[in-house]
């Protein structure tokens, strides 16, 4: 429902408005039948991620799935001699160009 307040009514009564419209009510205040200002509610603010928008921000990209490939091994655990095994030399020298 919407209110319209004289400017005059509205400064007596201010903390009587300012509950309506914390209430969900819209207050708008008049100065001489015209309109000025109008007083709601605050809407609160989302926290997190707004999955909504990746989700169409991914379709407008052609992404698909989780985003790669995952081998069917990775948490398994690594070999007891992993961290001790030396790498090979192409290893270390880098991609061959």
């Amino acid at each position: 429902m919407t209110i319209h307040v004289p400017i005059k009514q509205f400064k007596n009564r201010v903390s009587e408005y300012g509950r309506m419209a914390a209430e969900g009510e819209r207050v708008i205040v008049t100065n001489r039948g015209k309109p000025q200002f109008e007083l709601g509610a605050v809407k609160p603010e989302k926290s997190g991620p707004n999955y909504e928008a990746l989700r169409k921000w991914r379709e407008e990209k052609g992404y698909t799935g989780m985003g790669g490939w995952v081998s069917p091994d990775f948490d398994d655990p690594l070999p007891e001699d992993f961290l001790i095994t030396p790498q090979p030399p192409e290893f270390w020298d880098g991609p061959k160009k």
